[in-house]
């Protein structure tokens, strides 16, 4: 599953670059996917919008078993 989550960030990973930010997976467990967002991601005001609806939205689509997604600082 953990390679599954990989390569969707992948997908995801090109848009936060393009605005100075990233994402990193830390932990995949029972279907709760922990990331954590970096660079100009990490302290944006907007961060939150981005997990729920840019990362989370895209891994529960492309991967039913994720219930959901969690950051972590």
């Amino acid at each position: 599953m953990r390679e599954k989550v990989e390569r969707v960030l992948d997908k995801v990973r090109p848009m936060l670059q393009a605005d100075g930010g990233n994402v990193e997976l830390v932990d995949v467990k029972d279907g709760v996917v922990t990331v954590r967002l970096t660079g100009a991601c990490g302290g944006c005001p907007m961060a939150a919008i981005t997990l729920r609806q840019g990362v989370e939205r895209l891994l529960k689509a492309e991967i039913p078993e994720v219930k959901e997604v969690k950051s972590v600082d």
